[in-house]
């Protein structure tokens, strides 16, 4: 007699013929089972098979039934308890009412679509302040007039509608598009997504097209006199402290050593000294810019000084790099809470050309979570030692003592000018040994102010 379950087993195996003789083995079971265990399976696969069935069809009415839909949905089944509960003639005259709008709205949804959407805006950055044009093609492929829909484009944190009238086969609409771009920043355009309802609004269907394009809106920026940057212009760069034996600097001469080459002879002073005699020199470096912006939210009063922050860094950078300048932006990395005085991470923008300097300038934002300008300007003096001028910007709540501080932290050759933004305040210029501070209450006073020779 056999017992209620039993199974066959079949086994096969196949060796690798390797040193190690690895083998691999494959079971395939067969089971028979009895009434008990078989109800059981068939409940338990009729319950997944249940509950798959119920989750697809609350995903659909989650996106197919709007607000209204739900409203009378609840109107139907309340109707119909009441009608054969209490014998209600009214709950079954709203049941009936509702039941007939929402058939009435199902013929709206039948048919697929077909569309070919193509969204073109004519510029991809810009200057905070201005807009963006654009266009959105939708031709319908299909072999049937399509019904009308709209068309929904996410625009960063809103929401730009399209509405599409009644397209025949292969007819084609244009909408025209204005995208304002007010503040400096990233905007995301899309995904897109078209949606076809009944003119009640009560059923709707959706349907998403995933690409998004990106369009820089840039900060403003104003033109900063180049004899007035405080750059060295000169091709042999800064002479440094440093002495080599072979540079453009000339300094002095030393007595000739061993290994020194013929060509650095200085046979004046060989003549005059009766030794040989060679020429020593000073070491030029190239002038290296670092313009350390501030994001610590603390030390701006608001929204607008950071942002005037952000562009007068951008318009010093920008200068530079016009200039081919090597030049260095870097602002603080975000910082763990919980590890605020353990960890220290900077972040610079790429500077190669100003449009690749300008992108990186566009998504900077200011924040809570990040260090002091002052560990700022300490890291960036570590990790960059050939620098010969600091911008360090910074808002109008930063007192000047915090400001010498972070001076005090890169060397003493490095000149340091602190650019400290108080919109509506009158432009000054104040020096200390340490460092030159001027304050700017409009854009524009910057390049006022260092035309007047604010770095000399």
């Amino acid at each position: 007699m056999s017992s209620p379950t039993e199974s066959r087993l079949g086994r096969t195996s196949a060796a690798t013929g390797t040193r190690t003789r690895a083998a691999t083995v494959t079971r395939y079971a067969e089971t028979r089972r009895g009434a008990v265990a078989g109800a059981v399976f068939g409940v338990r696969r009729a319950t997944r098979v249940g509950a798959d069935a119920l989750r697809r069809a609350v995903e659909w009415t989650r996106d197919t039934v709007s607000p209204a839909g739900l409203v009378l949905v609840i109107a139907v089944i309340g109707g119909v308890v009441a009608g054969l509960g209490f014998g209600w003639v009214e709950a079954w005259v709203v049941a009936a009412i509702a039941a007939l709008l929402l058939l009435a709205c199902i013929p709206f949804l039948l048919g697929a679509h077909d569309y070919r959407l193509e969204l073109v805006l004519d510029r991809d950055r810009v200057v905070a302040g201005s807009t963006v044009g654009g266009h959105l093609d939708l031709v319908n492929r299909g072999e049937r007039a399509s019904l009308p829909g709209v068309v929904d484009i996410p625009v960063g944190r809103g929401l730009v509608e399209v509405h599409v009238p009644l397209l025949r086969a292969g007819a084609q609409h244009r909408e025209n598009l204005t995208i304002g771009a007010e503040r400096r920043g990233v905007i995301d355009v899309g995904p897109m997504t078209i949606s076809r309802g009944d003119p009640l609004g009560i059923l709707h269907r959706d349907m998403s097209w995933p690409d998004v394009q990106r369009v820089y809106v840039h900060p403003v920026t104003v033109a900063i006199p180049s004899t007035s940057a405080g750059l060295i212009r000169d091709l042999e760069g800064t002479p440094t402290s440093d002495l080599t034996d072979s540079d453009l600097s000339f300094h002095a001469v030393r007595d000739y050593v061993t290994g020194d080459s013929q060509r650095h002879v200085h046979w004046k002073a060989t003549a005059r000294t009766g030794k040989l005699m060679v020429r020593q020199f000073e070491e030029s470096r190239h002038a290296r810019i670092a313009i350390l912006l501030d994001l610590d939210t603390e030390e701006f009063e608001t929204d607008d000084e950071f942002e005037m922050a952000v562009s007068a860094a951008s318009s010093l950078g920008l200068n530079g790099v016009r200039e081919g300048r090597d030049v260095l932006v870097a602002v603080s990395a975000p910082i763990p809470e919980f590890s605020r005085d353990a960890v220290m991470s900077i972040n610079t923008v790429p500077t190669q050309t100003p449009k690749a300097m300008l992108d990186g300038m566009a998504a900077i934002q200011s924040r809570a979570n990040v260090m002091r300008l002052e560990a700022v300007t300490a890291l960036t003096a570590q990790s960059f030692p050939d620098l010969s001028i600091a911008f360090l910007v910074t808002g109008s709540r930063m007192p000047l003592t915090r400001m010498r501080q972070a001076a005090i932290t890169l060397p003493a050759r490095i000149r340091t000018v602190a650019v400290r933004c108080e919109p509506g305040a009158e432009p000054t210029i104040r020096t200390a040994r340490e460092i030159t501070v001027i304050t700017i209450g409009a854009l524009d006073d910057l390049t006022n102010l260092l035309a007047r020779g604010a770095l000399r």
